[in-house]
């Protein structure tokens, strides 16, 4: 009688999605490190990976295979367990991350709706908070265990810094809130429909631009980015909190951290510029088949992820990292009280509209 009460197309459909979302991540992460070389090599008018496969493309497979066959190395004095759950908490956090995100339009299949979202929560900005927030224990319990002072101090560099800068990112998106009255991703990316509607930008960057810089601005510290990436820089502190760690469990650390960049962007692209709404898609829908609907959604989706990525990279390779007081200057002195002020004016617009 139970078996009967279980939606199956609706299991089928959420499990496909969740393999798809997985192995996208997972490609994406792999050949963002070909594309970081790539453009690092392009603007220092360098060749970059060119031996392994056509343009170096099997260069992430080359990487990968010597990471998973390196010899598993765990320090004596470490803490075993902990030291291995490290790196698996830190990478199943940033996969978590994408369970709430619109990758597209709902469209009909065999009678049934299909929606491009494995959770539509009404709380889903929050749960992203939540998740990413978790990702931090993971960088301090690999630094920890691994029972060397060198990565203990960029474990707790990096822990200080990610909680300086969540501060800003939250109070930034208050002011979002303020505007959309929702957390809901899916909510808020309907309210984006299209670009242009009744004489005003319907994007939200174009009603926040001071938020989303600051929203950006945080991200690039929470991902430990250039210029922000001082708890893992080889002049800081001897490589950093994944000092001890080699084969694939440093390439869980590394792998998270392209794939919490992918997310990120995504959330920025969904927050920020509309998510899947694209100028004229109203004209697709109406005089093109349902499939090239979604398929063009789903592209320029992604179009804006990989923009966001390259942008990521090109900041890297642009400007030079911070001093570490510099940077906590920067988060609780500059960003935090920007953020305060943006959330009073846009509170005070929208009461003097409402009006």
């Amino acid at each position: 009688m139970l078996l009967m009460q279980i939606d199956w197309f609706f299991l089928v459909e959420k499990l496909s999605l969740i393999t798809t979302i997985l192995l996208i991540s997972l490609a994406i992460a792999a050949y963002a490190t070909w594309a970081e070389r790539k453009v690092s090599a392009i603007m220092q008018d360098r060749i970059g990976p060119s031996r392994a496969g056509i343009f170096g493309l099997l260069q992430p497979l080359a990487d990968g295979g010597k990471l998973f066959f390196k010899e598993e190395i765990i320090p004596t004095n470490a803490n075993k367990f902990i030291f291995i759950f490290g790196p698996c908490l830190f990478m199943t956090t940033a996969l978590m991350t994408s369970a709430v995100i619109p990758w597209g339009p709902s469209f009909e299949f065999a009678g049934h709706t299909v929606s491009l979202q494995v959770a539509d929560i009404n709380i889903g900005m929050l749960f992203v908070f939540g998740v990413v927030s978790l990702g931090v224990y993971g960088i301090m319990l690999g630094g920890w265990a691994s029972n060397n002072k060198f990565s203990l101090l960029s474990s707790i560099r990096a822990a200080s810094q990610a909680i300086s800068y969540e501060l800003a990112m939250g109070l930034s998106l208050i002011a979002l809130l303020m505007l959309t009255g929702s957390l809901s991703l899916r909510e808020i990316v309907d309210q984006q429909h299209g670009f242009w509607n009744d004489g005003y930008f319907t994007w939200n960057f174009f009603k926040q631009p001071l938020g989303f810089f600051i929203f950006l601005v945080c991200a690039f510290a929470e991902l430990n980015r250039a210029p922000f990436d001082l708890p893992e820089a080889d002049s800081e502190l001897n490589m950093g909190y994944h000092l001890e760690y080699s084969s694939m469990k440093l390439g869980l650390y590394l792998f998270a951290e392209y794939i919490n960049m992918f997310i990120s962007s995504a959330v920025m692209s969904v927050l920020f510029f509309g998510g899947y709404n694209y100028p004229g898609m109203d004209w697709v829908s109406a005089n093109l088949p349902a499939w090239v609907f979604t398929f063009s959604c789903v592209s320029v989706f992604f179009i804006k992820i990989i923009a966001f990525i390259l942008f990521f990279m090109f900041i890297r390779w642009t400007l030079p990292r911070f001093r570490y007081d510099q940077l906590m200057k920067l988060g609780w002195k500059s960003l935090i009280p920007l953020a305060l002020v943006n959330m009073l004016i846009t509170g005070g617009v929208i009461l003097w509209l409402t009006k």
